[in-house]
């Protein structure tokens, strides 16, 4: 386990049999590394499995993406709480 601190957010990356494990929370806010349409890069998690169910921040567009596509895009994450 590795634990990073960065501009006031707190990252926790897990490794589990050399491949990174992402510990996201219905919740949490996602900083994505290529922004949105609208050109906000803060999504919101609303439901976790196979895909994430995340809502953009700056259009309140909501958006199915496989959890594979998703943790390669992941900038950081703010978790809420």
């Amino acid at each position: 386990m590795l634990i990073m601190a960065k501009y006031g957010v707190i990252i926790i990356k897990i490794y589990f049999y050399g491949r990174f494990i992402m510990d996201i929370k219905v919740g949490d806010i996602l900083v994505m590394k290529k922004p949105h349409p609208c050109k906000s890069k803060e999504f919101e998690v609303l439901r976790i499995g196979a895909d994430f169910k995340i809502r953009c921040l700056g259009c309140s567009r909501e958006v199915m993406v496989p959890r594979s596509k998703l943790e390669k895009n992941i900038k950081s994450v703010k978790s809420e709480g």
